[in-house]
């Protein structure tokens, strides 16, 4: 296992890190479980990111796949809940 430099994947990982601290501190301020579950979504984001600078991208290539798969799908369930709200 190396590192991978890649500036945009770097990039990526710290953006999804603040995300998922905004949106647990989100959840934790009101308890309404769209912005927990929009952490977890970038959760799995950051760790197929970091996976990526890992240089374990093509080992876990079908693992990756389902985690995008799965933190594509808990946005897809964020966004449902917000509109069956209104």
């Amino acid at each position: 296992m190396s590192f991978v430099y890649d500036p945009i994947n770097i990039i990526n990982i710290i953006l999804c890190i603040i995300i998922v601290v905004l949106g647990l501190l989100g959840y934790k301020k009101n308890r309404y479980k769209v912005p927990m579950y929009i952490a977890i979504a970038f959760g799995l984001f950051g760790l197929s990111h970091l996976a990526t600078l890992l240089d374990l991208a093509k080992t876990l290539e079908i693992g990756l796949i389902i985690i995008r798969t799965l933190a594509y799908l808990t946005v897809i369930i964020a966004l449902f809940k917000i509109e069956m709200r209104n």
